[in-house]
């Protein structure tokens, strides 16, 4: 769910961000809306919720980059994507908006509002949920890297893009609370609202029509915004088509098992796992001191990798090296991860069902066989999860074939693009 060109977290050598590689805990935890009762129970009520005329206002609008079509091919091909779907240039904006933080409570957040350049005045939105990243300044209203491709590449051919950062990334407020997927909805709903009284203000309104995508951690947002916007969640807004990729849906059948069947690679698997925990425990009690769930020397150290201001590679150096969750987690924890019991199989089962619905769009699910982040036993549980939910056509799991997880990501994005614009 990270950012990065390589399979997972463990490119060594590597500088850049890392782009793309989505992991063993993101997976861990991008799950359903609904919350049991245990787990809601861990938020504190608030009185301060924003009322809902107030979620998507738009704070700030500021234009961060500027692109031909000519240029955007370049800035596309120079990162190894397919740019053949390119029609327009794109002219893309960081819009500060108001939400509403993991607890109810008013907040602002940001995200990448990108428009082609000529086309149709009424557009289209694409919805594009991002993968895992640590640091804020890698989210795609900051950083000018692959947390783009997917908005560039859906602009350039015709489309509006709004891509969320989350909150607690970009130029937003706190931490980020990872993997909690009701959150992340909420960030990524609001910023469809945000984009739409964007559009009006820039001379290009919207359709209504939604198109929602994501890749990796995003995938499982994807599917549980597309759940949202399937429910109702605002009337200006109608989905139109879902096409995540490389999305963790299914933790519980899959994810977990996989940290421990190889099917996850090591160096990704301490790196989500650490993430995870040290943000979810800020949301409900996994555990009261970090040396109950890591072993020394990482206690002291693990909850601080993860403040929003340290990089992917920060994180790994910190981390054992060549090793597995055994040298990361004490025993107790390690039995516990095995086989999840308490809060944390509460949270794990709170975010497991953004499946369980029956879409009433076409849905296509792309994902890689060669992928050891995210493996493809996800997808495939997640299309057996829509059948089962009642959906009558085809889900099809579309194989990337033996590429690594951002190469599943390479390959697909252009397909989704050419999908997208299929329906439109």
């Amino acid at each position: 769910m990270t950012e990065n060109t390589h399979n997972s977290v463990s490119g060594s050598g590597t500088s850049a961000p890392l782009r793309g590689a989505a992991v063993a805990v993101a997976l861990l935890l991008a799950g359903g809306l609904a919350a049991p009762a245990a787990v809601a129970l861990d938020r504190p009520a608030t009185a301060s919720a924003a009322p809902r005329e107030q979620r998507g206002a738009l704070v700030s609008v500021t234009r961060v980059a500027s692109f031909d079509r000519a240029g955007v091919t370049r800035w596309l091909t120079d990162r190894d994507m397919d740019a053949s779907s390119t029609r327009h240039g794109v002219t893309a904006y960081r819009l500060a908006y108001r939400t509403v933080d993991a607890y109810g409570r008013p907040t602002t957040a940001t995200g990448l509002f990108t428009l082609p350049v000529g086309g149709a005045h009424r557009l289209d939105l694409v919805s594009d949920t991002h993968g895992t990243m640590v640091n804020r300044g890698y989210a795609p209203s900051v950083g000018d890297d692959f947390g783009r491709v997917p908005s560039y590449l859906n602009a350039s051919a015709g489309k509006a893009v709004a891509a969320p950062d989350y909150l607690g990334l970009g130029q937003g407020a706190g931490p980020h609370p990872y993997m909690d997927t009701a959150s992340s909805v909420t960030a990524s709903l609001d910023m469809l609202r945000a984009a739409r009284h964007a559009a009006d203000r820039l001379g290009r309104p919207l359709t209504g029509d939604v198109y929602a995508t994501g890749f990796s951690q995003g995938g499982q947002v994807a599917m549980a915004l597309g759940r949202a916007l399937d429910s109702g969640a605002d009337r200006h807004f109608r989905l139109r088509a879902l096409a995540p990729v490389s999305g963790p849906y299914d933790l519980t059948g899959v994810e977990i098992p996989a940290l421990f069947d190889g099917r996850i690679n090591d160096t990704s698997a301490l790196f989500y796992v650490s993430y995870f925990l040290v943000a979810q425990n800020r949301l409900h009690p996994l555990y009261k001191d970090p040396r109950d769930v890591f072993r020394a020397p990482y206690a002291d150290r693990v909850e601080a990798l993860f403040d929003g201001d340290h990089t992917e590679e920060d994180v790994v150096k910190e981390l054992p090296a060549h090793a597995t969750l055994k040298e990361l987690l004490t025993p107790e924890f390690y039995a516990r991860m095995k086989h999840p019991t308490g809060a944390l199989k509460a949270v794990l089962e709170a975010n497991d069902g953004t499946c369980a619905w029956k879409p009433d769009v076409p849905v296509r699910l792309y994902a890689a066989a060669g992928d050891t982040d995210v493996p493809i036993g996800n997808a495939r549980s997640c299309a057996a999860q829509l059948k089962r939910a009642g959906v009558r056509g085809p889900v099809p799991v579309l194989d990337q074939g033996a590429v690594d997880h951002f190469g599943g990501f390479q390959k697909a994005a252009p397909q989704v693009v050419r999908f997208f614009a299929a329906g439109s």
